[in-house]
């Protein structure tokens, strides 16, 4: 599991996260919603040790993120972030390549190279393996980094936010592809997500963050809620049962 304990974040005098204790179980697909600012992106950074938190402690599988080791958390949790830009020209496969550096440093063994191999298939780019990156539409890019983060192999998998930018239907793949991971390979999947109809389709549980603080957390049923969304966004809604799920109807 994860287990956030009393974590503070301040940007100079505005508090982002204001002492947030949280339990995430282990497996499933969990879902972070929020407004903008509700600091759901800060909270992913700190687990991840992309950023220090002022205070508190943070807990995967386990381990102290404080105190274990870079290639050690590096087999452990992998996240993929909300803007991806790399310089360099790479084909899908190098980059598909880079989620296997905390196991080769980067001296590919067969191993490593069937799990690229492996990745590229979940993904549905094994015939884009040698196409640069700079030559694919922007759901092909997401899904080349989606497959370096399946190559990587950890328990714990953070996505921030992967479906800025992306159209209808690339958004629906990259969700089903999100919740595969989760529930064919046995990760313990967190995502960060504005839309709540997808949070609803595809989430085996919610935790909604607002001002800086967990709101609420539990079911979609639980989550996705009229009175409890306008606690967390400060604006009516009207929710409705389709097809066994809750949806949110923001025209009515």
């Amino acid at each position: 599991m994860i287990a956030i304990s009393n974590i503070k974040k301040s940007y100079g005098s505005t508090r982002v996260l204001d002492d947030v204790t949280l339990t995430i179980p282990t497996g499933g697909l969990t879902s972070i919603v929020g407004p903008n600012g509700a600091g759901k992106s800060t909270l992913l950074a700190v687990v991840s040790r992309l950023m220090k938190a002022d205070s508190g402690a943070v807990r995967v599988g386990g381990l102290d993120i404080a105190e274990t080791a870079d290639d050690v958390l590096a087999r452990k949790l992998s996240i993929m972030r909300q803007e991806n830009h790399i310089a360099a020209r790479l084909t899908v496969r190098d980059l598909v390549g880079f989620g296997r550096f905390p196991y080769s440093r980067g001296r590919l063994t067969a191993e490593d190279a069937s799990r690229i191999d492996d990745a590229l298939v979940f993904a549905d780019l094994q015939g884009l393996s040698d196409r640069f990156l700079d030559q694919l539409s922007g759901g092909q890019r997401q899904r080349a980094f989606f497959a370096m983060v399946l190559a990587q192999d950890t328990d714990y998998v953070l996505f921030d936010e992967p479906l800025n930018n992306l159209d209808v239907k690339h958004a629906v793949a990259t969700m089903r592809l999100i919740r595969r991971m989760a529930h064919e390979f046995g990760k313990t999947v967190v995502l960060v997500v504005h839309d709540l109809n997808f949070a609803s389709a595809y989430s085996d549980r919610i935790i909604a963050m607002r001002e800086g603080r967990i709101a609420a957390e539990g079911s979609p049923a639980e989550i996705i809620e009229e009175t409890m969304l306008q606690k967390v966004f400060d604006t009516p809604f009207v929710v409705r049962d389709f097809n066994g799920k809750r949806i949110v109807d923001f025209y009515s």
